[in-house]
């Protein structure tokens, strides 16, 4: 009697793979069968160069037909997985390599800190699962078929209408639905607008410095260099914006990030006359414009001359980043170009999440979510706030009430900074110092504190734990060491 299959060339390991597949049914045997087998190649389970039992051997070890056998080895030695020498048997061909490994998951995540002070994050708990989970049932039964083929590359006609109505009514801006386009976050309208500047020429962006590092690496990405325009009080110094001999420049505002400030009127008129003057654009993000928690927020700077400004905002920091969908309002003069760019690019966002969007807003659900989040995050901002001032005496928070950071500002003594975030790293508590984002360290302490992620509760221990590990003044302990080492010396 010949020796088994399972005790022969074909091994135990590739063996296990192969009988669960043997014992499927039967219209799917063969299927299973090769399956299998082509993973026990792929995988090395089956080196190259293994013989493999013949057809009548590894039939009767299986407990299947010869036939399903032949025709397994034919369309793996087709497929290149085999090799088949007449006369010889079948071997384990060399094309087939091992496996790419598990997929990872490269999505940001947050670490192991007790408590994250990360700025900018939503709180995703607050996602309205069960009124987006009964707009997604009654899309899905009204959107008629022929909607489920490739959209306008602009967005669906309903959703930019629905977006232009609540931009006007909300921010101030002038919205034409025909100039509305529906992207995927403000990531995806950077990229169109960087792309069809470039297009026209430009080499170089201004950009907000202290500003988002995000802004600079997507104009980067599209083959443009950043450039930095210093700010003050009231915004981006736009005397600065001539010297650079720039022609376009990235902004936030509503609410500048880091800084925390609102443009003021004096700077806004500036910055339009600026771009007036050279024919130039001006780029709005208005990624927290809506969470203004001591009056209402300022208008859009876009209302004021929607040709010289692009305005540009999403879903994610008031639903969550995860849904993907933003807006752009584009000038006249760069509407096909950018139009065009994002028809080649992905062929238009999903239908059905374009229209749920839609449906969303039309019925009041994003408006009683807005206000439901401003309350949690004005509440939040106050714990913050109180919780500094009682735990880190001398602090102070600069910028307007507004979004989702604050900008603690710790007198000298706290310095330096240095020991400061050591200290707060080795208790577990993440801080972002402000000199992060391109702001010199100086002599205190700076710190950009997210907050909107933290119930108050968790936000007051937060703090609390923070004034604990740093609750000597860092500069009397930095000058008590360097007096023992000079003593040393």
């Amino acid at each position: 009697m010949g020796q088994s299959a399972v005790d022969g060339p074909l091994g135990n390991a590739a063996w296990e793979l192969l009988l669960p597949a043997a014992s499927a049914p039967a219209r799917s045997r063969g299927r299973s069968l090769r399956s299998a087998l082509r993973e026990a190649v792929r995988s090395g389970r089956l080196a190259s160069g293994t013989r493999l039992p013949s057809s009548r051997e590894l039939a009767a070890d299986l407990g299947v037909s010869r036939g399903l056998i032949t025709e397994t080895y034919e369309q793996l030695t087709a497929e290149g997985y085999l090799r088949s020498d007449r006369g010889s048997g079948t071997w384990v061909g060399g094309a087939a390599r091992a496996a790419a490994p598990a997929v990872r998951d490269r999505a940001p995540r947050p670490g192991h800190a007790r408590v994250d002070f990360l700025p900018g994050v939503p709180d995703l708990s607050l996602f309205p699962r069960a009124a987006w989970a009964t707009a997604h049932r009654r899309v899905l039964a009204d959107l008629p078929h022929h909607m489920l083929g490739y959209p306008d590359p602009r967005g669906l006609p309903r959703l930019r209408t629905v977006l232009a109505d609540l931009l006007v009514r909300r921010r101030g801006v002038v919205a034409d639905p025909e100039r509305v386009v529906v992207c995927s976050g403000v990531a995806q309208a950077m990229t169109l607008l960087a792309l069809a500047l470039r297009a026209r020429g430009h080499s170089a962006v201004g950009v907000e410095a202290p500003g988002s590092p995000e802004h600079e690496t997507l104009i980067a990405a599209a083959g443009i260099t950043p450039v930095g325009i210093p700010m003050d009080d009231e915004g981006v110094e736009s005397g600065r914006l001539r010297e650079r001999d720039v022609r376009a420049v990235i902004t936030t505002p509503a609410h500048q990030f880091p800084s925390g400030i609102a443009y003021s009127a004096r700077r806004r008129a500036e910055l339009l006359d600026w771009a007036r003057s050279v024919d130039g654009l001006v780029v709005e993000d208005d990624y927290d414009g809506d969470f203004r928690y001591d009056r209402a927020p300022v208008g859009a700077l876009q209302g004021l001359d929607p040709e010289h400004v692009a305005y540009t905002g999403s879903v994610s920091k008031s639903l969550a980043p995860g849904l993907r969908l933003g807006w752009l309002l584009v000038p006249d003069g760069l509407a096909d170009e950018v139009v065009e760019r994002k028809r080649v690019m992905d062929l238009g966002n999903p239908t059905l999440d374009q229209a749920l969007l839609a449906r969303f807003v039309e019925r009041g659900d994003y408006d009683r979510h807005l206000r439901r989040c401003q309350r949690a995050y004005r509440d939040r901002r106050d714990a913050l706030v109180a919780a500094l001032g009682e735990h880190l005496p001398g602090v102070r928070v600069t910028g307007i009430a507004a979004g989702l950071h604050v900008i603690a500002r710790l007198p000298d003594r706290w310095g330096p900074q240095d020991v400061f975030l050591e200290r707060a790293a080795a208790a577990g508590i993440a801080v972002r110092p402000l000199s992060d984002y391109g702001t010199p360290a100086g002599t205190g302490v700076s710190l950009v504190l997210g907050y909107a992620h933290l119930p108050p509760a968790r936000i007051v221990e937060g703090v609390r734990l923070l004034a604990e590990a740093v609750q000597e003044p860092c500069g009397a302990q930095a000058l008590d060491h360097a007096r023992v080492e000079s003593t040393r010396r």
